[in-house]
């Protein structure tokens, strides 16, 4: 299988003194080329946000956004109304739509925030913009691969505007998952923490993978690992 690699040092890298963040695509001030985005994923940001500290109130359209929580606790704002906080292993969905502004803050006074927030562009603009949670069940906890965000909502997942299924790939121990990529469709598996192995590539923490060519990928563990995993038209 044809297989490529994007690695963490070879991502873009803004320090703002309170935001560490890592682009795996070009964003913001950081801009490459050869890395716009992969199908219809536009945006993958790994953000560490310092105690007290967050992103004011900005404005979105045309956009599904959602955050991951890797550690400490997000707490959201926006123009519909809406005020949450999301934990770890919680993801908040935002459909941009027509507009919507929103604010995201580390509430903590003392520990650092850090996510993965995920840019996916819709399959048609103009839509309503709307906000949801997705909270794993009991039996989702610690299951190894978790479907997370699609197109139908199939599976207790949240839903998006476009034809993506996004997975939470999880274990405490060795294992390995199994993917079977549809002919026409594209896969982006984005190591989180851990060590993985897949068509004799090693991925490190922060390391992806992509590939456009149907068949069955088999992602081998050495250890506890936590991954997104994005199964993309």
């Amino acid at each position: 299988m044809k297989l490529l690699t994007r690695r963490s040092a070879e991502r873009g890298h803004a320090d703002h003194g309170w935001l560490q963040t890592w682009h795996s695509f070009s964003f913001g001030e950081y801009h490459d080329p050869k890395h716009m985005g992969f199908r219809s994923l536009r945006v993958i940001n790994q953000d560490i946000i310092a105690a007290g500290e967050g992103f004011p109130p900005h404005g979105h359209r045309d956009m599904e956004i959602f955050s991951y929580v890797l550690e400490g606790t997000i707490e959201h704002r926006d123009s519909m109304g809406n005020h949450a906080q999301v934990k770890p292993g919680q993801i908040q969905v935002m459909s941009a739509g027509t507009g919507v502004k929103h604010s995201e803050f580390n509430p903590s006074a003392s520990e650092p925030l850090q996510i993965l927030q995920v840019w996916i562009q819709p399959n048609r603009i103009g839509l309503k913009p709307r906000y949801a949670e997705w909270t794993p069940t009991p039996a989702q906890v610690d299951a190894p691969k978790v479907l997370i965000i699609s197109n139908d909502g199939r599976e207790g997942s949240a839903h998006i505007s476009q034809d993506a299924d996004v997975y939470r790939v999880k274990s405490s121990q060795v294992f390995t998952v199994v993917h079977e990529l549809a002919q026409g469709r594209g896969l982006w598996f984005q190591l989180i923490t851990g060590e993985v192995t897949v068509g004799g590539m090693k991925l490190q923490p922060g390391d992806a993978v992509s590939s456009e060519e149907a068949g069955r990928f088999e992602f081998v563990s050495s250890g506890p690992v936590e991954a997104l995993l994005f199964d993309l038209a």
